[in-house]
């Protein structure tokens, strides 16, 4: 790769993930801000939404505008469930880089795009977490399936998330599946006397979602044997802290072709 500064655009960058996003980028001498998008935001330029100086990058209605307007080589994206496949989409049309950090795609969508990167010649990320001790709780959580085989997740969100269980924990119960067995756990004459106290069921296990205002992400993923228990569980408590994994990201897709879903296999 050479040394001339990536060109990135962020979509959603009103957004309160997409404002680090272009913060993080403004700091970043290796990367170049070259296109913003914000429905609702008007003309103006990006540096206003991070209290930055000028940027000479005008905010763009639509995505399709910011791209045709702007050589990005990476777009980063934040923003809903419903838009994640059509954006991912219209990036690699436009033969930019998707770094996607929104749940929601179907295991048919992800096989799709990463068919349409590779004829593009582009790499691409589908990561439900950017949070490096997230990834790290993950595959310690996978490992320790191998020996703790009864499993639970529980994670905690903010009372505004849209979807539940998180994509986090989607994507550390598929990790666990791929290394345990499918057990059903608990006594097979157990009756839910309310329903969906048990929490939703994931291959033998449960994922229960806490919903509370206050609470900002949390996971812990907890293990029981006999005579013993192991919680491994991972705090974010603040959105920047998400900022070092997608910087790393945005580097990163630059170096292959196809479509990655998990930002733990980007991870050195």
């Amino acid at each position: 790769m050479s040394n001339e500064r990536i060109k990135v655009a962020v979509n959603g960058a009103r957004g309160r993930m997409g404002r680090e996003v272009v913060k993080m980028v403004l700091e970043d001498e290796s990367l170049q801000l070259v296109a913003a998008v914000s429905p609702s935001a008007g003309p103006i330029d990006a540096g206003t939404f991070v209290g930055k100086p000028e940027t000479g990058v005008i905010v763009s209605a639509t995505l399709e505008q910011a791209l045709s307007g702007a050589k990005a080589d990476v777009l980063v994206d934040f923003t809903v469930p419903q838009a994640a496949y059509s954006n991912t989409k219209t990036a690699i049309d436009f033969g930019v880089r998707p770094v996607i950090g929104t749940t929601g795609f179907t295991p048919e969508q992800i096989e799709e795009l990463d068919e349409l990167c590779k004829q593009k010649g582009i790499g691409g990320l589908i990561a439900p977490n950017f949070s490096i001790g997230a990834i790290l709780m993950m595959k310690f959580a996978a490992e320790a399936s191998k020996y703790l085989p009864h499993v639970e997740i529980i994670e905690y969100h903010g009372d505004q998330k849209l979807d539940a269980p998180s994509g986090t924990s989607i994507k550390t119960a598929e990790l666990i599946s791929q290394v345990r067995q499918e057990l059903r756990q608990g006594n097979p004459n157990e009756e839910e006397v309310i329903e969906g106290a048990r929490g939703g069921y994931y291959n033998g296990f449960r994922i229960h979602s806490v919903r509370l205002p206050g609470v900002f992400a949390q996971q812990e993923v907890v293990f029981g044997g006999y005579g013993q228990t192991l919680k491994i569980r991972h705090d974010s408590y603040d959105r920047a802290g998400y900022m070092p994994g997608v910087n790393v990201a945005v580097k990163k897709v630059m170096t292959y072709s196809g479509l990655i879903y998990g930002f733990e296999h980007i991870m050195d």
